[in-house]
């Protein structure tokens, strides 16, 4: 963990105990984060709070330690399963909040249950039907289980909604509203509520299903990162590929995300840089989760280093050591420019985001400009950034099914 953005609280002056604080040491946390320092102490008193932080800030961290000692609290004789539940709006953010919850909590002896949609439905129901202390999900799969009366929520003593405005972006609410309805009353668990940005109604959504929360929000001057470098090019339709290939051949980034609009535009890209010397690994919406989690797993070990991407992963993918960010087509929305680039520069690292002004998207940036409240400078294409391109084999064609008509059923007369 980088100690540029670190606070001077310690972990060890919170009121945490031995065996959360051992789980921290062995991960080699001892610093809180901004966020951690101001949502901790409330939180720790049972306190609710919704917080605002820009992602990569330690928001996970906060609502995991908090939750596991308001469960270590716990001092009746016969708990009652499960006792905490963790939303997340996507399959990836919640395999990484199970990850961390399974580094930090290594001490504890918690049961987990990981549950999402796309694979493994019956491990995953076996698991919710189990003693399971704390559930971490993405909302459709759990709900799917709870209305087969696989578990209850009765006994729910924390309830975390984790990048809530995402929630609200995917449609969502109707079923977080669903499950929070069927919790004990606010008053009577810990509720955290985390997003990076606290809109009306995500605020809405916090006091409705709160109890008096705090709103804790790390305010900076700037919406995106100052530690990301942030730059464009201004390249015809035509040089975008070329000069994409002579970037990632002069930065030679250690490890990339390379954003586009189109699952059509990522195949087109991903062949054209396998044929010129660059492994890809590519992700769009349509990935069965299995081959998603592969392609994560090769990208996090580094054994592929540049991942191409469609926007499915521009929120909830909390990979270190992204060196470089290309808005290979700039996004149509400029809310999702801020959290593309926020794959980079993460726990206080430095980061470089490179975006394509090209003919297709040139309209989003001035209101990615607005949004941000910056102007993002312009770099000339030189010669020098646009190879000769080797030409990748054209793609083998899918035969189309053949269209068989069904004949119509015989007409049967009937008596008048």
């Amino acid at each position: 963990m980088k100690t540029t953005h670190l606070t001077d609280t310690r972990f060890t002056n919170l009121e945490l105990s031995s065996t959360i604080l051992k789980g921290l040491k062995d991960a080699g946390f001892e610093q809180c984060s901004p966020i951690q320092d101001k949502s901790l102490p409330i939180a720790l008193r049972d306190r609710d709070v919704a917080g605002q932080a820009q992602t990569g800030t330690g928001k996970t961290a906060s609502f995991l330690l908090a939750a596991f000692q308001r469960l270590l609290n716990d001092n009746s004789e016969k708990k009652k399963y499960p006792r905490a539940i963790i939303l997340a709006p996507t399959r990836e953010l919640a395999i990484q909040i199970h990850k961390d919850a399974l580094l930090l909590g290594k001490h504890l002896g918690f049961n987990l249950a990981l549950i999402y949609g796309g694979t493994d439905y019956q491990k995953q129901l076996k698991a919710v039907q189990g003693n399971v202390d704390i559930i971490i999900a993405t909302p459709g799969r759990i709900i799917d289980f709870y209305r087969q009366k696989a578990f209850s929520l009765d006994n729910i003593q924390v309830m975390v909604l984790d990048e809530a405005d995402r929630m609200f972006d995917l449609g969502f609410i109707k079923d977080i509203r669903y499950l929070l309805n069927r919790m004990p009353a606010p008053e009577k668990r810990l509720n955290m509520l985390f997003s990076a940005t606290l809109s009306f109604k995500v605020s809405e959504l916090a006091y409705e299903h709160m109890y008096q929360p705090v709103m804790v929000k790390i305010e900076t001057e700037e919406v995106t990162s100052e530690s990301i470098n942030q730059f464009a090019f201004c390249p015809a339709n035509e040089q975008k590929i070329p000069l994409l290939i002579g970037l990632l051949n002069s930065h030679k980034p250690e490890r990339s995300i390379v954003f586009v609009n189109t699952k059509r535009s990522a195949e087109k890209l991903a062949d054209y840089l396998a044929a010129n010397g660059h492994q890809t690994a590519l992700l769009s919406g349509d990935v069965p989760q299995e081959k998603r989690q592969r392609l994560l797993a090769d990208f996090q070990a580094s054994k592929v280093t540049i991942m191409i991407a469609t926007d499915v992963a521009a929120r909830g993918l909390h990979i270190p050591d992204v060196s470089h960010v290309f808005n290979f087509d700039l996004p149509q929305d400029a809310e999702d420019y801020v959290h593309r680039i926020g794959r980079t520069a993460r726990f206080g690292a430095k980061g470089e985001a490179i975006s394509f002004i090209c003919e297709e998207y040139a309209y989003s940036m001035p209101d990615i400009e607005n949004y941000i409240n910056q102007k993002v400078p312009v770099h000339k294409v030189t010669e020098d950034l646009l190879p000769e391109l080797t030409k990748p084999a054209p793609r083998p064609r899918v035969p189309r099914k053949q269209y068989s008509p069904r004949k119509p059923a015989p007409r049967t007369r009937t008596k008048a």
